[in-house]
């Protein structure tokens, strides 16, 4: 039985990687027509909602009774990691296609145990000193593409940066409400850190200059289907999933299984979008994949 159910948790937690991956897909054909900004605000929003009858089926409610510096930290991690973090991701997805982007989102696991060195007093290993070092030899190699062609070296530039700095905010993001999240039902801080999310947008597309033209292109009929497609795989049955994989599987192998959607982004990218697979890009998430493996679990 237990061998059945850890089985199980283990299909869970690769069906997210695969989930994510298509997700990516969806998003960058989205981003082709849809503003970075409006295609988050409504990734989150379509998430918010599709998260309150599922809180409901799981018996879970929206307020419970916890100090309001609680609901405060919840708000304030989602306004930074899905907020800032996710708009970031994807103004880097537009720039470098989903094939770049899955080695550069490598660094992920960096930023999160480099910060918890920081703030939350964990130590450092060998092995996870060494992944590190793999998955900025991954990101160098990525940034060598602008020679081959195949991207600008500006748009390389550029997609780089917003790729690590949505990074760096997801990570702060989640590290700062690490201890919170292990005593927190996960449904329920994943909703509050989506409101936060959604209430930070909505300020930035309050004052953004070019808001009719955000609110324009999430209203425009080109990219719907796939904006749709991304926000329910990505935003909603892709948290699902990694939720069901965290509980029937173990955390250090559904977190392994989790990290092969940079691999799989890599191979959609190649099947789905027709980019361009080169020995560079496939050096880069290789070293990438190896060494997120290792900085999570060295």
């Amino acid at each position: 039985m237990e061998g059945a159910i850890l089985y199980v948790g283990e299909a869970f937690a690769l069906l997210t990687a695969i989930a994510w991956a298509f997700a990516v897909v969806l998003f960058k054909k989205s981003g082709e027509t849809v503003h970075p900004v409006g295609l988050n605000l409504f990734k989150d929003v379509f998430a918010l909602l599709l998260f309150l009858p599922t809180m409901w089926l799981f018996g879970e409610t929206l307020w419970r009774d916890v100090p309001a510096a609680e609901y405060a930290l919840l708000l304030a991690s989602g306004a930074l990691g899905i907020g800032l973090g996710d708009t970031f991701f994807f103004m880097s997805l537009n720039r470098l296609g989903a094939g770049l982007t899955a080695i550069v989102d490598c660094l992920y696991s960096p930023f999160i145990i480099g910060l918890s060195l920081l703030f939350l007093a964990e130590r450092l290993s060998l092995l996870q000193g060494v992944g590190a070092a793999f998955v900025v030899a991954a990101v160098l190699v990525a940034s060598l593409e602008w020679g081959k062609g195949l991207i600008s070296r500006r748009d390389l530039g550029w997609g780089i940066f917003y790729g690590i700095l949505g990074l760096a905010t997801m990570a702060v993001g989640i590290v700062m409400i690490k201890p919170l999240l292990e005593r927190s039902p996960l449904l329920w801080a994943t909703e509050i850190r989506v409101i936060g999310g959604v209430a930070a947008l909505a300020v930035i597309l309050l004052f953004h200059k070019q808001r009719r033209v955000i609110l324009s292109s999430v209203a425009s009929s080109r990219g719907r289907r796939y904006m749709v497609g991304g926000s329910f795989v990505g935003a909603y049955l892709a948290m699902v999933l990694w939720l069901a994989g965290m509980k029937y599987a173990l955390a250090s192998v559904a977190s392994a299984l989790n990290q092969t959607a940079n691999v799989f982004i890599f191979i959609f990218a190649a099947l789905l979008l027709r980019e361009a697979i080169t020995r560079r890009r496939t050096l880069g998430i290789v070293l990438g994949f190896l060494g997120a493996i290792l900085v999570s679990f060295g």
